[in-house]
């Protein structure tokens, strides 16, 4: 581990031994080329997040890829998100650009810039693919989190992301079944890998949930100076808190109306009010 602008730059285990098996097999060049390509494509998504204000713990290689560590402190709206998504991509589209001009001006071995160009694509287009952790799975659900419950959001782009990666897990097989190509080991690993990272992540949607209420205070804050104008939830006094508080939307402030069975208002209360003693309910509970 090493630290880069007070960046943590971190090496998966298995990307070392892939390195070093790489030595052995004589495509040193060709994975490092690739780790270059996939850090700089990682550095754009740190850079935009840093720029829009955001916190950047760490990037970490991965056998498959890397990931940039982006601390969520209320800050990380579906914009900002779907831009920080975008500037991995943008780099690798600018890095076949600046290689395209190597090439027209006869500068460097024409092979091993045609190598750059196609890396730097497939990187860009594989992690557009809309599955999570990819970016693009990224992109749609911060778009479908405009729209639907944060909540819901979550529980269903991981779910459509695990049946996604089982079917890329299914295809390598029925490959290897069929006899076409004998077993594509390569796609039957990165669909074991989104698998397992998308099943990860489903177990920790209610963590990621309680942060995302523990961040709403900023949230009120926005709307507040906007002026903008709330959202209304209709809920009943014995319903659960809980299941109010996933009705609630990331880029919208809300209102609770607390209604009888005559259809009457009782209450008004801010979602502040909901959050405050959904934690203190959990609290003494302990």
């Amino acid at each position: 581990m090493i630290r880069l602008w007070g960046v943590r730059i971190s090496l998966h285990p298995f990307f070392v031994i892939i390195m070093l098996a790489s030595l052995a097999t004589g495509h040193f060049i060709e994975l490092i080329t690739l780790f270059a390509i996939v850090f700089i494509h990682e550095c754009g998504h740190a850079a935009a997040a840093a720029l829009l204000g955001c916190r950047v713990l760490s990037i970490q290689m991965l056998p498959f890829g890397g990931v940039a560590v982006i601390e969520d402190g209320g800050r990380l709206t579906a914009g900002r998100e779907i831009i920080i998504a975008l500037a991995g991509p943008l780099q690798n589209i600018l890095m076949v650009g600046i290689t395209m001009l190597l090439q027209y001006a006869n500068l460097g071995d024409p092979v091993f810039l045609k190598y750059i160009i196609q890396g730097n694509l497939l990187i860009a287009l594989f992690n557009l693919l809309p599955v999570l952790p990819l970016d693009g799975g990224k992109i749609v659900q911060a778009l479908v989190s405009l729209i639907a419950p944060y909540y819901t959001t979550l529980m269903w782009t991981y779910r459509i992301s695990i049946l996604c990666s089982t079917g890329v897990i299914l295809f390598a097989i029925s490959k290897w079944i069929t006899g076409d190509y004998g077993l594509p080991l390569n796609i039957l690993l990165i669909g074991l890998f989104l698998f397992y990272s998308n099943v990860t992540d489903y177990r920790n949607v209610p963590y990621r949930f309680i942060r995302f209420l523990m961040n709403r205070e900023g949230a009120f804050a926005h709307h507040a100076a906007t002026g903008s104008l709330a959202q209304p939830i209709i809920s009943f006094p014995a319903k659960p808190l809980d299941t109010i508080l996933r009705l609630l939307k990331r880029e919208k402030y809300h209102m609770v109306y607390v209604m009888n069975r005559q259809g009457r208002i009782m209450a008004v209360l801010p979602e502040q009010r909901i959050i405050g003693s959904y934690f203190k309910q959990n609290t003494d509970k302990l």
